[in-house]
This record gives C-alpha cells, sequence and structure tokens, in this order.
C-alpha cells in the first residue's frame, strides 16, 4: 500500500506522538509499504537518515512560540490534490488536529480516498494548565468533529474508546503502544552515571521523564520527592526533558539534576540508573515514558489512568493513585522503600509486564485495520461517512454537551 501520513510532529522533534508514527512508518515500511510523510517545513530540515520507502511532503508551517522544535502546518488542501492525484495513496491517516489534518481530510474526501485518524493529544484537558478552561468545551468540540469527518479513529487503549464512545465520538479503534524492551532494559543501568549525580549504589535517585511544562502536573512531582527526601536526605531527582518551566525550575531547586533532551542508549541508561519513576500527569491519552521506565525495571507511581492504568498491576508491578487524587499520590511517594526486596520485586514484575508489549503484534494490527480500511470497507466510505456526519450533527445540536470534566 501507499499510506499518506500527516503530522505536525516527527522526529527529530521529541515527544511521544512523534517517537509512535515513527515506529508505526518504520514497521508499515518494514512489511512492503510506501509511506508518504506530510509535515511541515521547519527552518533547517533534516531528512538526510529517513528510510527509502519513506516518502516526504513538506508543506508551509510556522513554529509554535511555546513548544520550542515544534511548526504548525499551514492551509495546504490544493498542495495534497496536486501531489495526491499525481501518486493516489491507498489511505490518508492523519495523526494530528491542525489545519494541515482539516486539508488532509478535505482533500482526501474529495479525490475519494478512505482517511482514518488518531487521537494522541487529551489539548481540552491543557486548557485548565495556561489559563483557558473556559475553551475547554469549545476544544471538545472541535476534537469530535475532526475526528467525526473520517473513516475511523484510532485510540491507544479500551478504557479511552469508551470515554470518547460516551462523548460521541464515532467509528474508534483500538491503536495499543508497545516498547522497545532491548533497548529499555535494567542491564543499562550505569554506575558512572550514578557519580554524576552524586549517587552511589544505595542512594535513592527518583526520576522525571517528560516535557517540562504546565500540563505535566511537575509541581506534583517535585512535592512528591521532596516528602519522599525526607525519609531519605541523600536521595537525589533526575528529570529528563525540556520545556518552559525549566529555568524556574531550575532556580527554585538548584540542587536536582536536570539532563535534558536524553535519546536512545543515553536515555535508557538514564531510566536504567534511577531507582523509581514519578508520573504526575493527567492529560495523557497513554503515556510512552510510562512502559519505558517499566521496561527499565523501575516501579512507577502514577495516577490511574493512560498507561499506568493499562499495565500496572497496583502493589505488584508499580503504584497508583485514584485519578487526581493528589493527596494519595504523595502518600505513595513517601512510602516507596527502594532497595527493599518488596521495590526489587516490583521492578522485576513491571519488566515482565513491558516484555509482552511487542511492538511487532502492534503494527501487524495497525497494517491489518488499515488493509481493511483501504480495500473492503473502501465500498462502504459513502455509508460510513453519511453516519459519521449524522452523528456529528447530533452531537452539535446538543450543544457542545458532555465534555469530560
Amino acid at each position: 500500500m501507499i499510506i499518506a501520513l500527516v503530522t505536525e510532529t516527527y522526529p527529530p522533534e521529541v515527544n511521544g506522538v512523534a517517537f509512535t508514527l515513527q515506529r508505526l512508518a518504520d514497521g508499515l515500511i518494514a512489511r512492503g509499504h510506501t509511506v508518504q510523510l506530510v509535515r511541515p517545513r521547519r527552518g533547517s530540515d533534516e531528512s538526510s537518515h529517513r528510510p527509502n520507502r519513506l516518502q516526504e511532503l513538506l508543506v508551509p508551517g510556522v513554529p509554535l512560540p511555546f513548544y520550542r522544535g515544534l511548526h504548525l502546518g499551514l492551509p495546504a488542501r490544493r498542495r495534497l490534490l496536486s501531489a495526491w492525484r499525481a501518486a493516489r495513496p491507498d489511505i490518508v491517516h492523519v495523526a494530528t488536529e491542525g489545519l494541515i489534518g482539516w486539508s488532509a481530510i478535505r482533500a482526501a474526501r474529495t479525490l475519494g480516498i478512505p482517511v482514518v485518524s488518531s487521537y494522541h493529544t487529551n489539548f481540552h484537558l491543557y486548557c485548565r494548565h495556561y489559563g483557558a478552561g473556559l475553551l475547554q468545551r469549545l476544544i471538545f468540540w472541535y476534537l469530535r468533529r475532526f475526528h467525526n469527518r473520517t473513516l475511523a479513529t484510532f485510540v491507544p487503549t479500551p478504557t479511552l474508546r469508551r470515554h470518547l464512545s460516551r462523548h460521541h465520538f464515532a467509528n474508534l479503534r483500538i491503536l495499543a503502544r508497545g516498547v522497545d524492551t532491548a533497548l529499555f532494559a535494567p542491564v543499562k543501568r550505569a554506575p558512572e552515571l550514578r557519580r554524576a549525580w552524586g549517587a552511589d549504589e544505595r542512594t535513592p535517585v527518583a526520576l522525571y521523564v517528560g516535557r517540562l511544562a504546565a500540563e505535566k502536573n511537575l509541581p506534583l512531582a517535585v512535592e512528591a520527592y521532596l516528602r519522599f527526601q525526607k525519609r531519605a536526605p541523600g536521595a537525589r531527582f533526575v528529570l529528563v526533558g525540556d520545556g518552559p518551566l525549566r529555568a524556574k525550575l531550575e532556580a527554585r531547586h538548584p540542587e536536582f539534576q536536570f539532563a535534558g533532551y536524553r535519546r536512545g542508549e543515553d536515555l535508557a541508561a538514564h531510566y536504567a540508573s534511577a531507582d523509581f519513576f514519578l508520573f504526575p500527569s493527567l492529560t495523557e491519552t497513554f503515556g510512552n515514558v510510562v512502559i519505558e521506565a517499566m521496561a527499565s525495571g523501575l516501579p512507577v507511581i502514577a495516577f490511574r489512568n493512560g498507561a499506568a492504568a493499562e499495565h500496572i498491576r497496583p502493589g505488584q508491578s508499580g503504584l497508583l493513585a485514584p485519578k487526581g487524587n493528589a493527596a494519595e499520590f504523595l502518600t505513595l511517594a513517601e512510602s516507596m522503600k527502594p532497595f527493599s526486596s518488596a521495590s526489587v520485586e516490583m521492578g522485576a514484575a513491571a519488566r515482565r509486564i513491558a516484555l509482552n508489549l511487542s511492538w511487532t503484534e502492534v503494527i501487524d494490527g495497525f497494517e491489518d485495520d488499515l488493509k481493511r480500511l483501504s480495500g473492503d470497507e473502501q465500498e462502504n466510505w459513502l455509508t460510513r461517512r453519511f453516519e459519521a456526519v449524522a452523528a456529528n450533527r447530533a452531537a452539535a445540536r446538543r450543544g457542545m454537551a458532555g465534555v469530560a470534566k
């Protein structure tokens, strides 16, 4: 097949959506398909190490001032119509919900090409972290309208599928996530890295990996670590990632270890060299870092949400607080006892679970879905389109009601 992948983020940009899309694209290419990557042009483009069967179609874009390195695609319907008339894809997969995504949906519909989407980010939940809570319902309505104009929407977990279905998102399918357990593994533990953090083998090290931004609920991670540190005064806190909150955090807590962005073996060593993982976010649809930490043999402290809810068995392979219960999250962090037999077994159990999260199986299922949606189900395209439009209009008549609190 020729699969057009439309996205505003892709490596070398560093975020979970970009890495997930690269893994999917690489897997499809390895199975003999051609992937046409449609993305915004960056100031300096890096495409020299792309696989042979990855074709790039660059469209105009503008940098996002509040998200360094990310570009927002501008409308490109005419560009896409011209390109897809010349080399028609079998299916279009829209992975982000910006203007370029709308252009792709409109162009695909004009040409009668099946188009699907994926729901990666709870953008409406970001509003409360950026002083725009009144926009939450409007953004959720927008996301529903966007996705209901496609043949199917892929979501990462059954829990999210049930949630979105209750709020009138149509034709939802599961596209799970895998983890590279050869890369992320306990054997990558590096004593020299721990020494650089001021930690020996009996010094507890807490780890956070992710964007240093308001939507990640970082103040709770900081408070959780400080509560833990009262019991273990020599402990260390390592934060891997970057973002708008980094300068403020560094000024307030110069004793923390700020590692910046890390990738590949370097990132794997940072995971494996820590002793437990703090993940306080409440906005994730999944949270790839959770299963990367599990694969690295770390007990994870998180809310019952996303990947943590799907893959952690509370008390056995990690510690989970009820979603939104910050007091319980803090209590769990205070109770953490690195190097104890219970903690060691928890990390080992997390690793065993991660070993079953195979990217091969995920991509096999995704490939099957794309084949069906572009082939057997293509003849039902108009019927499904009318059904999706009807569902969207019915939801609109309900006046944007039913947004999750």
